[in-house]
């Protein structure tokens, strides 16, 4: 703890990309409580995500590593843990809760671990699959609290996992920067859309995860029967050079606007009609909300965290993974017919507002702070003075 009496958190984490996990670590640090808190970030990449925690003037470092169990970097993270007497340990993501685990418990502070989506996946060869299984195993049964981002991602662990233990936090949004009521600039026009158009927006990370590749070719069928829809892909990733070949090869890049990641997403969203998110797996899609939040009307595959938000024909549409036949269908439905669409963007707003607010989400994470720092911290250091 620090001479001010407050609890110093290390949010860690695998990289300083905009992402889900990155845009949770950002609105948490901006979010917690400062008179009982203090934040500190720690990244394993460089990003936009390093640009704004500076702006915002919160603590924040990066290690260099791409790898998982990176030996050669655990020296230097244990010495930032002890150089700024962090007194709790957050790791959002595999990657990051792999590289903190045994600093951690070398200098006995307690290690939260935030799943945002697991890293095993039915798409993984069976060696892959069962390494990272085994993995995750390992991790979520030493953490001294797990947090499942869904009730979905909690339920993957106790297929697979013995004595799986979890509490579900939802992911949240900040309502206030994420309002249709506010001012925003003319995307549109910037990037010379046609005002009458019927935008669609794909922003999110250009991987295997997202299926940008299905999200190109669903559009492609849809625009072959309308002239009046454009596509606004936001993101950059594996895939980027491969979306943008595919567009080419469909004959389609004309009607396709890529953008790489952007800060203004608010402004982005407020552009757009249509937000598709045509995933193969999901934790609890922040993009997702924020699109909800703007008031989009959403189009969404029925995978995990996604299928927890949305309710067929409710407050969203559901389409099944790798199916574009599917995607453009629903695309085409939802671009003839406005009062669809506002009747679902209207209920994915209020969905949002009831369900996913940051301020919520927020309280529930610095219970469980308040809560391993008085219980789990004094117990982790008598069962390892013990094995000592």
């Amino acid at each position: 703890m620090s001479g001010t009496g407050k609890i110093r958190v290390l949010q860690t984490i695998r990289q300083g990309l905009i992402g889900g996990g990155e845009t949770h670590v950002l609105s948490l640090t901006g979010q917690l409580d400062r008179s009982r808190f203090e934040p500190v970030v720690l990244s394993f990449t460089d990003g936009p995500m390093i640009d704004q925690l500076r702006e915002a003037g919160v603590e924040h470092y990066v290690i260099p590593t791409l790898k998982a169990f990176d030996l050669r970097q655990w020296k230097k993270i244990g010495s930032l843990l002890a150089e700024k007497n962090i007194d709790i340990v957050h790791a959002h993501g595999s990657r990051a809760a792999s590289n903190l685990f045994f600093p951690a418990r070398k200098q006995k502070i307690p290690l939260l671990y935030t799943i945002h989506g697991w890293s095993f996946h039915n798409d993984q060869s069976l060696f892959v699959k069962r390494l990272r299984v085994l993995s995750e195993q390992f991790l979520t049964a030493n953490m001294q609290r797990n947090i499942s981002v869904s009730a979905s991602n909690f339920e993957t662990g106790r297929e697979h996992f013995r004595n799986f233990r979890s509490t579900v936090i939802n992911n949240g949004i900040d309502l206030q920067k994420f309002s249709p009521a506010n001012a925003y600039k003319n995307i549109r026009q910037k990037l010379d859309i046609p005002a009458s158009h019927i935008l669609i927006g794909f922003v999110a990370r250009m991987t295997a995860q997202k299926d940008p590749l299905t999200m190109i070719s669903g559009f492609a069928k849809a625009a072959a029967q309308r002239e009046d829809i454009t596509l606004l892909m936001v993101g950059e990733g594996e895939l980027q050079a491969e979306a943008r070949q595919l567009a080419e090869r469909l004959g389609i890049a004309h009607r396709i606007v890529f953008q790489p990641f952007r800060q203004d997403v608010p402004d982005l969203l407020h552009a757009t009609d249509i937000y598709c998110l045509p995933s193969l797996w999901e934790g609890m899609p922040i993009g997702l909300l924020e699109a909800m939040a703007m008031h989009n009307a959403v189009i969404v595959t029925n995978v995990d965290g996604s299928k927890e938000i949305i309710r067929d024909r409710e407050n969203g549409c559901m389409t099944e993974a790798k199916n574009e036949a599917m995607l453009a269908g629903t695309i085409l439905e939802l671009a003839a017919d406005g009062t669809l669409r506002n009747r679902l963007a209207t209920a994915a707003r209020a969905t949002v507002q009831e369900h996913y607010s940051v301020e919520f989400m927020t309280r529930q994470v610095e219970q469980i702070y308040e809560d391993v720092f008085r219980t789990e911290g004094k117990r982790l250091i008598s069962q390892l003075s013990v094995q000592s």
